[in-house]
């Protein structure tokens, strides 16, 4: 690393690095912005030296030991422990996907398929103290991440993998950007991108957020395993203005299974909206479940995404 050096006035510092491997080499020029809200501006011109079916641009770490959307038990007095709770995605067609995070039982990779992407970021999302209670590591503080693509990256997809861990010192989550086509020894590629670490940026999305997504057994009176309860509250200004006889729908999706017993109502608690369902996964060992609500024509949330797998 190389650290040009600023002004006594400079509000930025540029950090230049090379990047040396077997199968690539390449250069990179970092400009920091430093604030309440730190920018990076990331200018990375990369030269391939083997072939690969896989390129990570824009990687990103982070963890995620357990949450609000647990389907296993973690003998811990914390509710929540992670770092980041999902992954948002500014899709170039102009839709805003949110993923919860997992610790799965076995490895899992999630591509979400994309043409020049507009943003992706890992989020932490929940700040509420109570839902962590740890008051060393703070992750109620943890900051969240965003990139932000400078020109045209073309056809691809988000990667989103998700490592099963034991132990919350594991950074377990990764995501990046992986161009469709495979890169071949002698490319020369370049990649401008803007890096934005935040606590809040409300103005980030546009329309409601899913804030707390939980799941478990489902069935009426005498619960049934078989069956998966799903809850997902959306928050946002525009919902919370929405009278609790509103006719708002939940627009939901499985490429498995069956979903039934939809319920849509205002949850007065958080003047949000809050939805429930069941997945019936009819053998199934996997389904890919989407949700997101609307009022007439009007889209009124992001989409939430969700990969639901049978315990092993």
């Amino acid at each position: 690393f190389w650290l040009e050096k600023p002004s006594k006035d400079a509000t930025e510092l540029t950090v230049y690095a090379l990047l040396d491997s077997q199968s690539l080499t390449g250069a990179y020029r970092f400009v920091i912005k430093p604030g309440v809200n730190t920018q990076i501006d990331v200018k990375a011109n990369l030269f391939i030296r083997e072939g690969m079916q896989k390129l990570g641009v824009a990687p990103l770490t982070s963890m995620f030991y357990h949450g609000a959307l647990n389907e296993r038990f973690f003998d811990d007095f914390r509710p929540q422990v992670h770092d980041s709770d999902g992954l948002l995605m500014a899709t170039g067609g102009g839709e805003w996907i949110w993923r919860p995070l997992n610790n799965p039982t076995r490895l899992r990779i999630s591509a979400f398929q994309d043409n020049n992407p507009r943003g992706f970021g890992l989020l932490q999302r929940d700040r509420d103290f109570d839902d962590y209670q740890d008051l060393e590591a703070h992750y109620h503080s943890r900051p969240s991440l965003w990139v932000e693509p400078e020109g045209e990256w073309g056809k691809g997809s988000v990667q989103l993998i998700e490592i099963p861990s034991t132990a919350e010192r594991y950074d377990n989550i990764a995501a990046f950007w992986n161009p469709m086509k495979p890169v071949e020894a002698g490319q020369q590629l370049e990649f401008n991108y803007r890096l934005y670490f935040f606590l809040d940026l409300p103005n980030l999305s546009p329309g409601g957020h899913a804030l707390t997504s939980r799941v478990g057994a489902g069935g009426a009176g005498d619960l049934d395993a078989s069956r998966r309860r799903f809850m997902i509250d959306f928050g946002g200004e525009a919902l919370s203005k929405l009278p609790e006889n509103a006719p708002v729908k939940a627009m939901i999706s499985t490429s498995a299974g069956q979903v039934q017993n939809i319920v849509v109502q205002k949850n007065t608690y958080t003047q949000g909206w809050r939805v429930s369902f069941e997945l019936l996964p009819q053998g199934n060992d996997s389904a890919e479940l989407r949700c997101f609500l609307k009022l007439g024509d009007d889209v009124l949330t992001e989409t939430w995404s969700y990969q639901w797998t049978a315990p092993k």
